[in-house]
């Protein structure tokens, strides 16, 4: 029989849990510099493993996806998603996508490009040349009206501050969960139970309120009338209940937004520390449009911008770390993992491993030319997942990531408040900036 995977002996009971809440990327690394590619711990009395090998992350998201189910973090993320196709599984699962799937066709992304790039021009006309903006804060508004508009046909201009402390709510208590008897919190009368309550009720009657008007108005054509209106042929043509309506549309609002926002982020954080990166990507975007706005159409004449997109997403991946559930034992690399164990595989550390990405800090949008990606393993980099289960958005949010850094650049320059300061990720359901992001923006003429 195989061996169990190495790693580090327990000191005292806790010792791992409180690594790992302390501060999850430095331990996953630590992890896997000393103990290689697999290694395994125990949180308390629950076995967990790390992979990071592209070769391993293969066979857990593709070759062998049916041996797991999602991991510990979405299963208390259902409390706010429910069983949207975040956190459902099997079957059901398969259903729902296949009822999504049709929303993010290539041809309806084109068109959703279209509201992408007015919503941003509309958005980057607010700012004042000279002024200081929390950078992150800007992107999480900018990418919550994007999803309202494009998939929900809604405009939530004149709330999307309130939403975005519901949203940033959801996230602490999310981080809060994952703590031993987190699954409790929600139910005290006061504080986090509290909090989460309200937050719900806030984000809730928002989808609601989505719902009702397509309800009443008709096909839109957008993602929302295309799940009210669809038939799973497969299913003896089953509509979706309004439970489903609403754990999908928050599954999509919610997400639909976040990854993106902090992609962007990172990016625009970078690219303050990389002017001749910014210099080449006005470059490009100035010879491609003029002095017009970017569009979707422009897209494929921008791949330098769009390298410099998937570089941000290298070095801080939205979704720094990906779980699973072992459903039954699983040999992988020469070892066995019984069944029970949380598997985690990392993008932060994958994606920073020296073996596929030389000088693995540096900011380098070069890795990403054709023949430079012909070098590595296909799962190397795996920022939107991979297998059955990759990102039902990953081209939305493609395109939104380029049109908004190409769009940014083209209007503004800008420069950290505090250019000495070290802006720190803060690992939860995503990885957002801690802190913010204070920049003060230049108008270009």
């Amino acid at each position: 029989m195989p061996d169990s995977p190495p790693g580090p002996p327990s000191r005292y009971f806790g010792q791992h849990f409180l690594a790992l809440s302390r501060d999850p990327l430095a331990f996953l690394t630590r992890l896997k510099t000393e103990y290689g590619d697999i290694a395994q711990i125990r949180l308390g009395g629950q076995p967990m493993v790390a992979l990071s090998h592209p070769d391993q992350i293969r066979a857990l998201l593709v070759t062998d996806h049916r041996l797991f189910a999602k991991g510990r973090g979405l299963e208390r993320a259902k409390r706010m998603l429910g069983q949207g196709l975040l956190t459902s599984e099997g079957e059901f699962h398969l259903r729902q996508r296949r009822l999504v799937q049709p929303a993010f066709h290539r041809e309806r992304i084109q068109g959703y490009g279209m509201v992408m790039a007015d919503a941003t021009a509309r958005h980057l006309a607010r700012w004042q040349d000279g002024g200081e903006v929390d950078i992150h804060r800007e992107m999480m508004a900018l990418t919550l009206t994007i999803v309202a508009r494009t998939l929900f046909s809604a405009d939530v201009s004149h709330e999307v501050d309130e939403l975005g402390q519901a949203i940033s709510a959801s996230v602490d208590l999310f981080r809060q969960s994952l703590l031993p008897f987190g699954q409790w919190l929600e139910y005290l009368p006061l504080g986090p139970g509290a909090r989460f309550r309200a937050t719900r009720r806030r984000l809730d009657a928002t989808i609601q309120r989505f719902i009702d008007e397509h309800r009443a108005g008709g096909d839109q054509g957008d993602l929302l009338s295309m799940l009210i209106l669809a038939q799973d042929d497969e299913a003896h043509g089953e509509r979706m209940t309004d439970l489903q309506l609403r754990d999908e549309s928050m599954t999509l609002f919610l997400a639909g937004h976040e990854t993106t926002a902090n992609a962007a982020s990172w990016g625009l954080y970078l690219l303050s520390r990389h002017p001749e990166i910014a210099a080449r990507v006005r470059q490009e975007v100035a010879g491609v449009v003029g002095e017009g706005a970017p569009g979707p159409d422009d897209l494929p004449a921008l791949p330098y911008t769009t390298m410099v997109v998937a570089e941000v997403m290298r070095l801080y991946p939205p979704a720094w770390t990906i779980g699973r559930r072992a459903l039954q034992d699983w040999d992988v690399a020469g070892y066995r993992i019984v069944k029970g164990t949380l598997i985690l595989a990392s993008p932060w550390v994958t994606h920073r491993d020296p073996r596929w990405w030389p000088d693995p800090l540096r900011f380098d949008p070069l890795r990403f030319t054709e023949s430079a990606k012909a070098t590595r393993p296909k799962f190397a980099y795996f920022p939107f997942g991979g297998g059955p289960r990759i990102c039902v958005g990953e081209q939305f949010a493609w395109m939104e990531g380029v049109l908004i850094v190409a769009s940014v650049l083209q209007r503004f320059e800008f420069e950290p408040v505090n250019p000495a300061a070290t802006v720190v990720p803060a690992p939860s359901i995503t990885l957002r900036p801690r802190g913010g992001l204070p920049m003060r923006v230049r108008r270009l003429t």
